[in-house]
């Protein structure tokens, strides 16, 4: 008898759907077929166990089993229940009638239960596509799943479950879940909060103008002056999530595993903040099964890297080309997956080795040279992609006492909103750009070319402070910015010199001079 179930491939963003054919004639022998990883070809000794802890018995026939279409890679222990459920309908144990209308994802468990898989959210897309009337999946990824509208999805808990619904012996409900509300309920709900900030008013100023353009920014300054907690903050000044970003931020992560079971959509921008020891797989994705990186989980949100010329030096190299793309491909021998990684880049450093050089309060013991080689850690075309230098001094005690609290971050978030709402203006008919920092040469030409009087201070300041070439567009892409917060149609030359006082690692004195 030969008997077909559904269930999907999924390969980085892609998803395919799998049709799982069954047949049984006479002997023992059992066959797999289809290009299936180790972990699907085990499930055999999964689906033996499970079916004897419930009551059923393996059929000993000859069971022929092929996943269609065969070229496309299988991964993973997904694939344990469209398997049970197909051995058990060719046996005569399951109704098959309704088989075709359903797909299924899920690993089993010795016991019955179904356990947990990767990519529920994009398996539901695609089993909407695909017309399925409905979608069956363990009860932990069922809150993922039924964000999808238009397909009925039934979360399971055991095999009995699932054989049950077939057969008609029981009703079960598909889930329907208001993801909708409960994602605009969260959008504005922050545990910190730039109030908790004192002082620092310079650079919280260069973080929300890095926020209001999607700027790149890097922030230089001895130990506890505040960098990594400013940088904490930055997702509460960041505009909201559209459903749109929310729901591709949100098939990422549940590719890499990393949704808890109370999620349905992310609703606030992902804050990513990797270790220094951190390997190039690990950042920018890939492995032996190509699974999104750091860069990746951080789309549509940030990227910290505190410390930053701890990194080694080729893992920081090997952001260059996302950084610039704003997508990562991982290339292996047979094929290839491609995952998106739209990100702020945030990054923090110490000045030199010992971390004090230019602090009033601390005397620096390090040599002009120790400190260039120190800077030396992070490459030019690496530093060429950041926006944003920021300088930042420690807040003495005298004062952190006296200060009031900062400025809250929701107020500083509307002055961000509403200019984002001005670029999106401004670039709405420029497919994939949405913000400045996206802006190519000839868009600085239209939308921020400087008047004579701010040509004539860019000119000075090249040639006065040592700046180098690269940060000509860097300037105007950050003082379109400035100038969208003040709400000014064009670039002035007050926007200009705040923009030019945020290229300061570019100066040609830097190591040797007081900071």
């Amino acid at each position: 008898m030969l008997v077909n179930t559904y269930c999907a491939a999924v390969n980085g963003l892609e998803v395919n759907t799998v049709k799982v054919e069954v047949s049984m004639a006479r002997g023992v022998q059992f066959h797999l077929s289809g290009l299936a990883d180790t972990a699907v070809k085990e499930s055999h000794d999964r689906i033996k166990a499970a079916l004897v802890n419930n009551g059923f018995k393996m059929p000993v026939m000859d069971i022929t089993i092929n996943l269609s279409p065969a070229d496309i890679k299988k991964e993973g222990s997904g694939y344990d229940l469209p398997l049970a459920i197909g051995i058990l309908a060719a046996n005569g144990k399951v109704v098959s009638e309704h088989l075709s209308e359903y797909m299924l994802v899920g690993e089993l468990g010795l016991d019955g239960r179904l356990q947990p898989v990767r990519g529920a959210l994009p398996i539901a897309i695609k089993a909407r596509a695909d017309h399925f009337k409905g979608l069956i999946v363990p009860k932990q990824n069922i809150r993922e799943a039924a964000v999808v509208n238009q397909v009925d999805v039934y979360g399971m808990e055991t095999l009995m479950d699932v054989i049950r619904f077939f057969n008609g012996s029981s009703e079960i409900a598909p889930t329907v879940i208001d993801t909708r509300r409960e994602f605009y309920e969260n959008q504005s709900v922050f545990e910190l909060d730039f109030a908790d900030v004192r002082g620092q008013e310079s650079v919280k100023r260069a973080l929300e103008v890095a926020a209001a353009g999607g700027h790149n920014l890097i922030m230089i300054g001895p130990p506890g002056s505040g960098k990594s907690m400013m940088a904490k903050r930055l997702p509460s000044i960041l505009p909201p999530l559209s459903l749109s970003e929310s729901l591709e931020t949100t098939q990422i992560h549940s590719v890499a595993g990393k949704l808890s079971r109370d999620t349905s959509l992310i609703s606030q921008r992902p804050f990513r903040a990797p270790h220094h020891t951190i390997s190039q797989v690990a950042l920018v994705g890939g492995g032996a099964n190509p699974q999104p990186g750091e860069i990746s989980l951080a789309h549509n949100g940030v990227l910290f890297l505190d410390e930053l010329p701890e990194f080694s030096r080729s893992v920081l190299e090997v952001m260059r080309q996302p950084l610039e793309d704003r997508h990562i491909t991982i290339s292996r021998a047979k094929y290839s997956v491609q995952y998106p990684c739209s990100f702020m880049f945030v990054a923090s450093m110490n000045p030199c080795p010992c971390g004090y050089y230019g602090d009033p309060t601390h005397s620096c013991a390090c040599t002009p040279g120790q400190i260039q080689r120190y800077m030396n850690k992070i490459s030019g075309p690496l530093l060429d992609r950041i926006d944003i230098h920021c300088e930042i001094q420690a807040v003495p005690f005298s004062q952190l006492s006296q200060m009031q609290p900062g400025e809250p971050s929701a107020v500083i978030r509307e002055r961000i909103i509403k200019a984002r709402k001005i670029q999106e203006e401004r670039f709405k008919s420029y497919k994939g750009i949405y913000c400045n920092a996206m802006m190519t040469e000839k868009m600085l030409h239209q939308f921020a070319e400087p008047d004579a009087e701010s040509l004539h201070m860019l000119r000075m300041a090249m040639e006065r402070l040592k700046l180098s070439a690269r940060a000509y567009s860097r300037i105007l892409k950050v003082a379109r910015t400035i100038a969208d917060l003040t709400g000014s149609e064009k670039v002035e030359s007050m926007h200009i010199a705040e923009a030019i006082g945020y290229r300061n690692l570019d100066r040609g004195d830097w190591a040797e001079r007081g900071v």
